[in-house]
């Protein structure tokens, strides 16, 4: 498994306390750092405010071969909707030729719905995939939530990327079996993203805002993985990367920064070796939690 930097916090106000996106060079700096030290993939999208942007203002330093690095974008959230078939793969060219604009690049190496509805729509993964043939997309896919959402990308013909969520308090992907079919079908390339639960996971207790405290029980659930890190003498930014490296069929986890320090110890923590019977142990206290703890969509801020 490698590393993939995302980038939302480079293109807008971000996570659960929304974040101060850095400045444009402060963002060009650490995907320049990152592509020089290890990491050669690049996760963006057109929803991600000015994100594009800001990867396309790297990519045009040329600090780092375009073919040496693998960049994925997505398609604008709903706009299908009030398409007509007849037009979806139009509308979906003219969206991607706006994202390979701003990026400063002829092509994707990967191109997915945000909408990750649109997994069950045959006629919009069809037209996706005439336009990967056409060869400005390297793979195609959909960027998803559930895991029957998951389950029907692999087993379609017409997607070979996907992105889901991971991590130590979201095991859904792992309960259902999503994995398991993935290594057999050998078909899917999948990016994990949501390791660090848009800093959840990161949190103390008293940092828990309102809408979060679901009568306590999120305080409660912080309060345990603090006492289990604590324990195992584990950092929880060591636990949720390795957490999600054990799974062989997860080929790059996504992760994002709001600075180059973070970014450099991120990359250092990924290098280190786990031990796997920790990190069952402690993922087993958090298989079973609501999906509106861990789920950010599901978030309802006051």
């Amino acid at each position: 498994m490698e590393l993939c930097l995302g980038t939302v916090q480079f293109g807008m106000d971000y996570g659960i306390r929304n974040q101060k996106k850095p400045s444009l060079e402060k963002a060009t700096e650490m995907l320049d750092y990152a592509m020089h030290n290890g990491i050669n993939n690049i996760d963006t999208a057109a929803a991600y405010g000015c994100a594009e942007d800001v990867v396309g203002e790297f990519l045009k330093k040329k600090s780092i071969k375009r073919e040496n690095l693998f960049v994925v974008s997505k398609f604008t959230p709903n706009m299908l909707d009030n398409i007509k078939e007849q037009d979806y793969t139009k509308v979906i060219k003219e969206h991607l030729e706006k994202s390979l604009k701003r990026l400063n690049t002829d092509y994707l190496d990967a191109y997915m719905f945000h909408s990750s509805r649109y997994a069950f729509n045959p006629l919009m993964l069809e037209a996706l995939y005439e336009v990967k043939k056409e060869g400005k997309i390297k793979h195609c896919g959909v960027s998803v939530y559930y895991p029957d959402e998951a389950k029907i990308c692999i087993e379609s013909d017409k997607v070979d990327f996907m992105q889901l969520p991971s991590s130590i308090f979201d095991q859904r992907m792992r309960k259902e079996g999503i994995f398991d079919l993935a290594l057999k079908n050998k078909t899917t390339q999948i990016h994990s993203r949501s390791a660090f639960i848009q800093g959840l996971i990161l949190m103390n207790e008293n940092e828990i805002p309102s809408f979060l405290e679901y009568n306590g029980e999120t305080r409660k659930i912080i309060k345990k993985i603090d006492g289990l890190c604590k324990k195992y003498s584990i950092s929880r930014i060591k636990l949720a990367l390795l957490y999600v490296k054990q799974f062989s069929a997860i080929s790059h986890l996504v992760f994002g920064v709001d600075n180059i320090e973070q970014l450099k110890e991120n990359i250092k923590i990924f290098k280190e070796d786990f031990n796997s019977d920790i990190i069952k142990e402690i993922s087993d206290e958090f298989s079973n939690l609501k999906t509106d703890i861990f789920m950010p969509s599901l978030w309802v801020k006051k």
